[in-house]
């Protein structure tokens, strides 16, 4: 067992004990270092104004990706490289290529705000060489300027290559030092501290992880805390104990197999993206959609499903795919169809101590079509109004399989079981597909509420059949539009 929490700032050691389980990153910056270009703005990781790089190392490589520090607890950054507005000037104390290419521009208008843009762009500018328009979109939708000074920042994202190369960057050229560092800070102790009765425990070997889980049922376990965060910063909860599981290297694992592909649990969404995009594309754009980029380099897919959200937005997508997950208990696993895990508002087929380790998803057949939407009132950075996602097989026309899954229109991601009734041993027309439609409404009954009225989804729901029925039928018909982040069909 280790009690000290270590970590690296800029090029400083950080050693700290008994922290408080759930102090922010973006709090301990603030208030206890003083480093004050981070900033608070929305404290729930949808403004950005509060984003740092946290770098990991990624084999004999470090990799930066850019975190909400309002809703990252402090403890979790053992082991790791954290990077502040402050640690990117030259070693003469000038301003590096980024920050060089944000005042060319004028990119910084009340300036509160720009701390954060600087940040995510320097995450952009290590981890690409030449990103196109659409990337460079999707780099920064995580932060927004109330001055509406967009232009001028996305000049200086390509201003910032044309200054200097990457790789002679104050950051870039300091990688090989800092991963040595990083390297002499990696163990496989489990990590304890707490403070005032309330423990942060942080093993680091799968076993242990379940073993503690097992014996620390109460314990709020805690992967990418992009919805845990939230629960402290908006709702002031308590937590007693908080189980992390994000040095548990056994939950990383991204397999991929013929078949199909195993996540561990602790998988993120950035790191899970060409995986799932190659299994099926509109599963990787739906991933693509969800949050910002500092919300997808904390967010996991396990965490996704864990929480049973009614309107997360990955299960309904994987229960068309016919996905199962692995839940363990102590040495015990089983399987279950991901689909069963799902009970009830609030309730999952997961015992107390019991937590989810893989999700296995198979890759559609060569007869199958996938289609995968998200409806929700803004394109990016938005909760889901309603998913649907359609696994459709064909064997000379005739519908042999069809898997209807949808979020947003009951109190559990669920199939639509009638609607599928309806297609299968069908013709894939219009005429069977308009039943199918018709269907959906002994399927569900949706409830009105600030993201959609019940009508609203009804109607959506169907339309999205129609729209897989078009898409798959007639590949020219112009179904999907030009989103906000760039070129990405929606």
């Amino acid at each position: 067992m280790r009690e000290v929490v270590r970590f690296l700032l800029g090029s400083r050691l950080i050693e700290l004990r008994d922290l408080d389980p759930t102090q922010t990153v973006l709090d301990w910056l603030r208030l206890e270092r003083r480093l004050t270009g981070t900033k608070e703005g929305c404290a729930e990781g949808d403004c950005g104004a509060c984003t740092v790089l946290v770098g990991q190392l990624d084999g004999d490589r470090i990799r930066y990706q850019p975190i909400n520090a309002c809703i990252r607890f402090l403890a979790t950054l053992d082991g790791c490289h954290v990077v502040t507005v402050e640690d990117l000037k030259r070693p003469d104390g000038g301003l590096n290529p980024v920050q060089e290419a944000m005042v060319a521009c004028h990119g910084s208008q009340c300036g509160f705000c720009t701390p954060g843009f600087v940040m995510a762009l320097q995450a952009l500018y290590l981890a690409e060489p030449n990103p196109s328009a659409a990337r460079i979109n999707d780099a920064l939708a995580g932060n927004l300027c109330r001055c509406t000074g967009y232009a001028p920042i996305i000049a200086a994202a390509r201003q910032m290559y044309e200054r200097a190369p990457a790789a002679t960057d104050p950051l870039a050229t300091r990688m090989a030092e800092i991963a040595i560092r990083l390297r002499a800070l990696q163990d496989d102790k489990t990590l304890v501290t707490g403070r005032d009765g309330r423990r942060f425990i942080a093993p680091a070997r799968l076993d242990e992880f379940a073993a503690i889980c097992a014996a620390e049922p109460e314990a709020t376990l805690v992967a990418g805390a992009t919805d845990v965060g939230l629960w402290v910063t908006k709702a002031q909860r308590v937590l007693p104990t908080i189980l992390y599981a994000g040095r548990v290297t056994g939950l990383r694992t991204i397999e991929e197999a013929p078949d199909r592909v195993s996540l561990g649990a602790m998988a993120t969404y950035a790191d899970a993206a060409p995986a799932l995009s190659r299994l099926a594309p509109d599963l990787g754009e739906l991933i693509r959609r969800i949050g910002a980029e500092q919300v997808r380099s904390m967010g996991t897919i396990g965490g996704n499903i864990a929480n049973g959200s009614p309107i997360g937005d990955t299960p309904p997508a994987l229960i068309a795919l016919g996905a199962e997950i692995v839940l363990r208990h102590g040495g015990a696993r089983r399987r279950l169809a991901l689909e069963d895990y799902f009970l009830g508002y609030g309730r999952q087929d997961r015992a107390a101590g019991e937590f989810v380790e893989r999700i296995l998803i198979p890759r559609p057949g060569p007869r199958a079509r996938f289609r995968a939407y998200k409806i929700s009132k803004r394109f990016d950075q938005d909760i889901s109004a309603l998913c649907a996602a359609f696994l459709i097989e064909l064997d000379g026309g005739i519908v042999t399989r069809a898997r209807l899954g949808y979020g947003g229109m009951a109190e559990i991601p669920k199939r639509a079981r009638h609607a599928e009734a309806a297609l299968i041993g069908k013709p894939w027309d219009r005429t069977r597909v308009g039943a199918a439609m018709a269907a959906l409404d002994q399927d569900f009954a949706p409830l009105t509420d600030w993201r959609a009225s019940a009508g609203y989804r009804r109607k959506v729901a169907a339309n999205l059949l129609l729209k897989c029925w078009i898409e798959t039928t007639d590949p020219q018909a112009e179904t999907r539009l030009v989103g906000a982040a760039g070129l990405a069909p929606v």
